[in-house]
């Protein structure tokens, strides 16, 4: 039996524009939609993977406001077992803070019984990107740790992974318990289904309140990137636009002229 616990990360929709608070100490969440980062996804379904192969028990975690509940219920529409809370109160935090909360979860986890033979994250978080606390909890939790991993194979207490490296591929051979980072395309994430997510919405949420703490950064203020100006050139209409269109391939270099 293998026991997986997933990290998660609520972030906006990739490609969305992103509205900041008048005071621009935050991003206004009123009208932005947010979901499980690619790479977390992937986390998800490898985790569902294991258990169903080895059996134990799956477990899914996030850091949050009461909202990033929809995030651990959309993993356990996909067949995650248990779901656990960090409760915030929305502040954005530190790659530091962010661990520290972890670990004190994992901690007490144990202290109730649930101990995890293999701890998933994303191989970054789809907003900030920071690739750190992966290893930074690792490191916490004195474990062995691969980032970047897209196969992954338990046997018994070893799990052998992959991590693909200038057009080869790395391989591991690990004792557990470890953290693995899973990187997007590892394997293809299941669709939730209808039973699956009546199920999740009935599932019990347990919740910590981890205190917040600055990890030596502090925020000024956020700023969008200003907009580049776009200029569109109409080269006509129908048939008539054709003569134009090869011009312009032409002086693109696109076809010989």
């Amino acid at each position: 039996m293998t026991n997986v616990l997933v990290c998660i990360k609520r972030v906006p929709i990739p490609g969305s524009r992103i509205p900041l608070t008048e005071d621009q100490q935050a991003i206004d969440t009123q009208y932005l939609g947010f979901l499980v980062g690619p790479h977390e996804e992937c986390a998800i379904e490898e985790a569902v993977r294991i258990t169903e192969q080895h059996g134990g028990e799956s477990s899914v975690l996030t850091l949050g406001p009461e909202a990033a509940i929809e995030q651990l219920r959309f993993a356990m529409s996909m067949g995650i077992q248990r779901a656990i809370l960090l409760e915030t109160d929305g502040r954005e935090w530190g790659t530091r803070a962010t661990q520290r909360a972890i670990v004190e979860a994992i901690e007490a986890q144990r202290s109730e019984g649930h101990t995890f033979d293999a701890i998933l994250m994303g191989n970054e978080s789809a907003d900030t990107g920071g690739y750190q606390v992966g290893i930074r909890v690792a490191h916490a939790l004195d474990l062995p740790c691969v980032t970047g991993i897209k196969s992954l194979e338990i046997d018994g207490d070893t799990a052998i992974v992959k991590r693909e490296v200038g057009g080869t591929w790395e391989i591991f051979e690990v004792t557990l318990p470890a953290v693995f980072t899973i990187r997007e395309g590892i394997n293809v994430p299941r669709y939730p289904t209808v039973p699956g997510k009546i199920k999740a919405k009935k599932q019990p949420i347990q919740r910590y309140q981890p205190e917040w703490f600055a990890d030596g950064l502090e925020k000024v203020k956020l700023m969008n990137p200003p907009e580049g100006d776009h200029t569109v050139e109409i080269l006509g209409e129908g048939p008539e636009a054709a003569p134009k269109v090869v011009e312009l391939l032409k002086e693109l270099g696109i076809v010989d002229s």
